[in-house]
């Protein structure tokens, strides 16, 4: 059993166990491909995700372990098999993972707690405003960790608090789960219309009115107003819905390109979390009726097809409202 393992060897994961590996911890990254797993041993470069980047001699490589701390970085859409395939046993667990599980709506958490056999008292979230490559890079950032337990989250807070990487605690956790996956969706709506040449105010509503659907959607799940000004918040759907760097936000301007979905993900380096997010927040907004025509029509720009400019008109001509 190692002490840490970074469950999922794409950007952010591989950010992440750099990190602490620099910091001196032991920490192993682990990837389900023992071919990706020989490379990284021989190189201490995974030049698919962070080009150029030379690794700590700290860090090991292994395919998945058991571990003290597992720290997941694996789309939700594959978490769960992930989990289940590999038989992982963790005493704690932080979930990476933005994403909301189709078919039972679940947020990371919620997959882990199933899997894992954990409680909420072992489980803890990071989040916020955080490219891995600047993350990699050293670059100044700022970042929440989240759980209802304070002590994990504390202990989490100095294991991950660098000099470039400054972290703050929560005890929302559901909010800042939903939050994470909401934003995505927010950031293909204004990747379609900076794609589209639609101008900056056309930007600037879609994020305002966004923000309202996303206030919606994760108080129903039982977060809390408060988390929408945090840098989990406010700080990541500005971030995801402006930063060039953002696959959720490359997705949308390919979309409005006329590219396929299968076209884009064959140019993209890791899956865009939005894709599958959308999905499962469509259905579960019909649901539970909640208002969310900005992600209606990105579930129906995305699923079927529509033209992007029938979808503007629609959002223009609804009935009118006050804010």
């Amino acid at each position: 059993m190692y002490e840490i393992c970074v469950y999922g060897a794409g950007s952010w994961g591989t950010a992440v166990a750099n990190l602490l590996a620099k910091k001196k911890f032991n920490v192993c990254l682990c990837a389900r491909d023992e071919k990706l797993v020989l490379r990284l041993r021989e190189t201490h470069h995974n030049n698919k995700y962070l080009k150029d980047i030379h690794l700590s001699q700290n860090l090991v490589f292994d395919t998945p372990k058991n571990a003290q701390m597992g720290i997941f970085a694996v789309p939700v859409k594959y978490l769960r098999d992930f989990i289940e395939h590999f038989s992982i046993k963790v005493d704690a667990a932080l979930s990476l993972s933005k994403g909301i599980e189709d078919e039972t709506f679940l947020p990371p958490s919620g997959i882990l707690f199933q899997t894992l056999g954990i409680t909420k008292e072992q489980f803890a979230v990071l989040s916020g405003p955080n490219f891995a490559l600047e993350v990699a890079l050293e670059l100044p950032t700022a970042s929440v960790v989240a759980s209802s337990n304070r002590n994990l989250a504390k202990k989490l807070q100095n294991m991950f608090n660098t000099h470039y990487f400054r972290v703050y605690t929560s005890s929302d956790y559901i909010g800042v789960e939903y939050l994470g996956a909401l934003k995505n969706i927010l950031a293909i709506a204004c990747g379609i219309s900076d794609g589209l040449n639609l101008g900056q105010n056309a930007r600037a509503a879609l994020i305002t009115r966004g923000l309202a659907e996303i206030l919606r959607t994760y108080k129903y799940f039982g977060g809390k107003s408060k988390t929408m000004l945090s840098l989990a918040g406010i700080g990541d759907i500005v971030l995801t819905a402006t930063g060039n760097l953002s696959r959720n936000r490359i997705l949308g301007l390919k979309l409005a390109q006329g590219l396929s979905i299968d076209e884009i993900l064959n140019q993209l380096n890791g899956v865009p979390e939005g894709l599958n997010t959308v999905m499962a927040v469509f259905r579960l907004s019909q649901k539970y009726s909640i208002e969310t025509p900005i992600i209606n029509e990105v579930y129906n720009i995305i699923v079927n097809k529509k033209d992007p400019f029938e979808s503007i008109s629609i959002l223009m001509n609804r009935p009118l409202k006050s804010e």
